[in-house]
């Protein structure tokens, strides 16, 4: 990361045309320094505009916020010669601006949004990964696991944090990493800027309504992650057993995507075509395409076995060879 970078290093114009040199990311004021960016962003109680004034007089050299932060805090901007950035997506354009400031991330980057089954999916990629011999790591609700520990606040951390940490695992030689994707930290833009080779989806019941307000506002924030976030030439894998399942599948072949279609519907690529049970765990039949494979799993309960063949699925999107990711499994 370079002491500093202009703000159209950093992708973002200011309303006057003015090209500052940043030296540093804040969301907070009170960890604004000296010719930081201050991102005012709209909150569900308090919008960040009315921190602006705070962030001035730490010194801020730049503001990025909407219509409604300017407004907020108008007379103190008049007064300042703070390059001011107004645009109707300051979320997305921190986390745009967080990418290219820290500047690095794993190479090869997978993740998973769903109601349930997103913690034991990304880590289950990466353990897939470990076993093949690959730095890899897992991101979300339990921190930073794997081949490097990292504490994390939220499941999807804000822009900067997220950023911040995707380009310290890159320079401890961490190359693989698979990110659980909530469905607020998708609605607040805090996933883009990540390049993914792969997205998976789990499945969907009601839930966060307190947030999304209706069930379809929940939805369509998840399907976030195929719809903006992931690259036109990134893989989706999606649970086509799940009710949501077909829909998912088909917003993500509209927007370009290849597809892999995991579960028992007998059209799926990663096809499960039989479980049996014991006292320790489960034995599974299951196909790829149409070569059958069978796998031993040390863990209760039915639904492991969805989970971890779409983690199978995400790990052969991301490039590995089929029949040695399921060596793995058992």
């Amino acid at each position: 990361m370079a002491a500093s970078k202009t703000l159209q290093q950093l992708g973002l114009t200011a309303a006057d045309g003015s090209n500052p040199d940043v030296y540093g990311l804040a969301v907070d004021s009170r960890e604004v320094k000296r010719g930081y960016l201050f991102a005012a962003l709209p909150g569900s109680k308090v919008h960040g505009g009315e921190f602006i004034q705070y962030a001035l007089r730490m010194g801020a050299g730049a503001i990025l916020t909407d219509a409604v932060g300017v407004e907020i805090a108008a007379d103190e901007l008049a007064k300042s010669d703070a390059s001011v950035i107004v645009t109707d997506d300051p979320r997305g354009a921190l986390a745009f601006a967080s990418a290219l400031w820290f500047g690095g991330q794993p190479k090869v980057m997978t993740a998973v949004t769903g109601t349930n089954g997103k913690t034991s999916v990304s880590t289950f990629v990466r353990q897939i990964w470990n076993l093949l011999d690959l730095e890899a790591v897992n991101l979300g609700t339990t921190g930073v696991e794997g081949s490097f520990h990292l504490p994390l606040a939220h499941t999807t951390p804000e822009p900067i944090t997220l950023h911040s940490a995707l380009a310290t695992l890159a320079h401890e030689g961490i190359t693989h990493a698979a990110m659980e994707a909530s469905s607020h930290g998708l609605d607040q833009r805090r996933m883009d800027g990540v390049h993914l080779a792969a997205a998976g989806f789990t499945n969907f019941t009601q839930d966060h309504l307190d947030y999304h307000g209706t069930f379809e506002a929940y939805f369509e924030a998840k399907m976030g992650l195929f719809t903006r976030v992931l690259t036109d030439d990134g893989v989706a894998v999606v649970n086509l057993d799940d009710p949501k399942g077909a829909e998912v599948a088909m917003i993500a072949q509209a927007n370009g995507h290849e597809l892999i279609g995991v579960g028992k519907d007998p059209e799926a690529d990663l096809c499960l075509l039989g479980q049996r049970f014991d006292g320790t765990g489960q034995d599974l039949l299951f196909k790829w395409h149409d070569r059958p494979f069978q796998a031993r799993l040390n863990l209760i309960g039915g639904f492991q076995a969805e989970n971890v063949l779409l983690a199978a699925g995400l790990v052969i999107a991301c490039g590995e060879d089929p029949a040695r990711v399921f060596d793995t499994l058992g």
